[in-house]
């Protein structure tokens, strides 16, 4: 089977993104994105200031087809050419990962292809191999809306995590630090353009969790501390700037320490020398300031530092289409009746120890 081509379809629709994207194998190994369509929900949201989960789904509804469709086309592809139909089947908000769950088993059983069920988590630990070589193993920073943790990447279906947030995700927190400020939705990039013009040692806020011999994180305190300081200040332009660069540079020292401590953890399973990968993947990743702040870190600590393009450190079908190859070469296929799954942890044993997974407005952190 792997000397064949494989082409998938790959469907995304886990939190506010809808995506379809078609990836090809071909017999050498080399893998080609064909189509990769994103279409965002921002105006549905942005009334509320962050995503509503009914929204989510209603929109999912709408869209998935016309998306789906406009993957296939883009890519010039026949659907009876596909080799098999791949799909976040979770962890996610569970009306949008049904919404393309179903899609998936639709087409599935039309064209009488296997179904993939891909967990989203795996298709952010896998997405830096969208764009370049990414050998196993490597560490994984997965930073976004709704997930922030470390994981020890071993080979596929093998993780190890190493830390994990014991309450709010990153990109939560910069979320609600943009909604107090009423800087706009989506808050990453809006408080990431304020906080150019700020000065990131104005305001003293909270390091939670630094100095902690374990690899966890946690955001919920410094959220509150962001509040607490926006209420106090005169709510001008200039002291918006401040805290919103004071609070990315805490988030920034956060990530710093929180990895050191997980490159410690990871070197000590690690026999070769050399220099190690470090993969940072999710939305967050798209912060320069953040990535420039890892960049540090890993010449430091001998690491090499990969990351996926941009457009592909969101969610998207591309990094879902990806796995569904992956998955499909070891005949990993999913029954039709496989259920959607809120919570969907990469690593079993982690997720049954503390600290506990997590939900935030983005979903579960698992």
């Amino acid at each position: 089977m792997q000397d064949e081509p494989v082409t998938i379809l790959g469907i995304e629709s886990s939190c506010d993104e809808t995506a379809a994207a078609v990836l090809r194998r071909d017999s050498h190994g080399k893998v080609t994105i064909l189509s990769s369509i994103i279409a965002s929900q921002d105006e549905e949201h942005r009334p509320f200031g962050g995503v509503v989960p009914e929204i989510a789904a209603r929109a999912h509804m709408q869209k998935i087809d016309h998306i789906i469709d406009g993957a296939m086309t883009d890519a010039s592809v026949e659907y009876d050419d596909l080799s098999a139909v791949a799909a976040t089947s979770g962890p996610g908000l569970i009306g949008g990962v049904i919404a393309g769950l179903l899609s998936a088993k639709g087409l599935s059983m039309a064209l009488g292809k296997p179904l993939i069920a891909v967990n989203h988590l795996e298709g952010h630990a896998l997405s830096p191999r969208l764009s370049a070589p990414c050998p196993f193993p490597y560490l994984l920073l997965l930073v976004s809306g709704g997930h922030t943790q470390l994981l020890a990447v071993n080979g596929l279906g093998d993780y190890e995590r190493l830390g994990s947030t014991i309450d709010d995700a990153a990109g939560e927190a910069f979320d609600k630090t943009a909604r107090v400020m009423g800087l706009g939705f989506p808050g990453g990039p809006a408080v990431e353009r304020i906080a150019k013009k700020g000065n990131d040692t104005a305001i003293s806020l909270p390091r939670p969790l630094r100095g902690r011999k374990n690899a966890d994180f946690s955001f919920a305190g410094l959220k509150t501390a962001v509040s607490r300081a926006y209420e106090a200040s005169d709510k001008t332009e200039t002291s918006k700037a401040d805290i919103a660069a004071s609070f990315q540079k805490a988030v920034c020292d956060v990530l710093e320490e929180r990895t050191g401590r997980a490159m410690d953890m990871f070197l000590e399973g690690i026999d070769e020398e050399g220099l190690h990968r470090f993969v940072i993947a999710g939305g967050v990743a798209a912060n320069q300031s953040i990535r420039e702040t890892l960049e540090n870190l890993c010449a430091r600590k001998g690491f090499s530092l990969t990351a996926p393009p941009l457009k592909f450190c969101t969610d998207n079908a591309a990094m879902i289409a990806l796995a569904g190859i992956e998955h499909y070469l070891l005949g990993n296929y999913a029954p039709l009746d496989f259920a959607a799954r809120p919570r969907w942890p990469l690593d079993s044993k982690a997720a049954a120890a503390n600290p506990a997974s997590g939900f935030g407005k983005k979903g579960p952190k698992s």
